[in-house]
């Protein structure tokens, strides 16, 4: 069984240090990187995950707001997008340039592959007959 670091978690059960557990979820920190923050053991934090809903929650909410941001940046990879940037002229002056990314095959066939069943790789294999068992007396020698 898992020793609890004693009186440690409701440190991190206060609004101020769920707000940082949080952060560390949103930026996309594994629950062993969180553990370590922390100063505990990762097999503490899945403890803490399972006794104090409060905790589980607010790790499950943010690092599904990480989640979003990745598949987000993936889709605009995937069509495209336009963007600013800054940058210098020959004169030094700083100006505002409107740039393009085209278009990302990998992430395009990443995509494809992970929502659509007819990109993926997965192969599915039919077997057909049947499966006849023999006793070692009916083998011959």
């Amino acid at each position: 069984m898992v020793k609890i670091a004693k009186g440690k978690y409701k440190e991190w059960l206060t609004s101020e240090k769920l707000d940082i557990v949080a952060g560390w979820a949103q930026d996309g920190l594994t629950n062993n990187d969180i553990a370590y923050n922390i100063g505990i053991n990762p097999d503490t934090l899945y403890t803490w995950i399972k006794k104090y809903p409060e905790f589980s929650e607010v790790l499950k909410v943010n690092k599904e707001v990480a989640d979003r941001r990745v598949e987000n940046a993936l889709y605009k990879s995937a069509i495209g997008f336009t963007y600013e940037e800054e940058t210098v002229t020959n004169q030094g002056e700083v100006v505002t340039v409107k740039k393009y990314s085209k278009p990302n095959t990998t992430a395009q066939i990443f995509w494809l592959k992970n929502r659509k069943q007819e990109w993926s790789d997965r192969q599915e294999i039919e077997h057909t007959g049947t499966v006849v068992f023999a006793n070692e007396d009916s083998i011959p020698d």
